[in-house]
C-alpha cells in the first residue's frame, strides 16, 4: 500500500504556445486521491486513533491524502 501513497502526485508538461502573454509554466501537477486505486475496503484495516482521525479527516491511514497548499501564489493576486 506504500506505492499508492507515493503515486498520488502526477506531473505533466502543458502546451506552451508561441504567443502566450504570460511566462510559461514548464510543469504542472495534480493529486490523484487514494480512493481511486482502492476498489474495495478490506476488513481489519489499521485505523488512526480517534483524535488523529479527526485531525486527518479519515479513519484509515490508507485513505489519507496529505494536503499541501500551493505556496507559489503571489500575494495580492488572484
Amino acid at each position: 500500500m506504500k506505492d499508492v501513497m507515493s503515486n498520488q502526485v502526477r506531473v505533466y508538461k502543458p502546451f506552451i504556445g508561441p504567443f502566450d502573454p504570460c511566462p510559461p509554466l514548464l510543469y504542472r501537477s495534480y493529486v490523484v486521491p487514494p480512493n481511486q486505486y482502492i476498489t474495495f475496503q478490506p476488513m481489519d484495516w489499521p485505523q488512526f486513533s480517534l483524535q488523529e482521525a479527526l485531525t486527518r479527516g479519515t479513519l484509515w491511514p490508507h485513505l489519507y491524502s496529505p494536503y499541501s497548499p500551493n505556496r507559489n501564489v503571489q500575494e495580492g493576486g488572484a
